[in-house]
Order: C-alpha cells, then structure tokens, then sequence
C-alpha cells in the first residue's frame, strides 16, 4: 500500500505516467516538469522507495522504468469496489434518462398546448 501514498501526489502520478511510456533519463524527467531537478529527484525516490520504479545507472545517466508490480496489487486490492461503482454508474445513467424523457415529454406537452 506504499504505492497508494506515493501516487497520491500528482508530480508523482504523471511520472508514472511518463515512465509507462518507457525507460527514461532522470534529466529528460526532470526537463518535463516547472519545478527543480532536486526536487524531482525527491519524487523519483519516493516512487523508487514504493517499489513503483527500478533505477539504473548507465554511464553519468540513471535511468528510471516502472515496475509494475505494486500497480498490479494496488489493482487487486481495488477489485472489490469496482461493482459498487458500476452499479452507482449504472443509477446515474438510469438518473439522467428518466431526467431527458421528463424534458423531452414536458416540451411535447408544452408544444400541444
């Protein structure tokens, strides 16, 4: 559940995002985002400590992939819940049908009259 906190931020979410992508450079992260290099480096440890991402070092360069183990836990652990949403989706769709019929019936009543 490390991994829950650490994309509860949202510089860290869109790193997921871009490593989804691919392996990529720390400074090509960094480049991405109007904050500090130092400062996406805090983020990239914080998601490195979730075990969200492996690092390497190729060179002068690290580079960073995701590892996507803890998502496919994250996942499992969310799997419970997604019927409740289905079903709550479900009620809000039936919600704005009955909503479109009642204006598309009140205009028809207000034409005739």
């Amino acid at each position: 559940m490390e991994a829950l906190a650490a994309l509860a931020d949202p510089t860290r979410r869109e790193l997921v995002a871009l490593l989804a992508g691919g392996e990529r450079a720390a400074g090509e992260l960094a480049r991405r985002f109007p904050v500090s290099r130092p400062a996406i480096s805090r983020h990239l440890r914080v998601l490195r400590e979730s075990g969200l991402v492996r690092a390497r070092t190729d060179g002068k360069r690290r580079l960073y992939r995701l590892d996507p183990g803890p998502l496919r836990e994250l996942d499992a652990w969310l799997e419970p819940y997604r019927d409740l949403w289905a079903q709550r989706l479900d009620a809000l769709d039936t919600e704005i049908a009955r909503g479109r019929r009642a204006v598309v019936s009140g205009m028809t009543s207000g034409e005739r009259a």
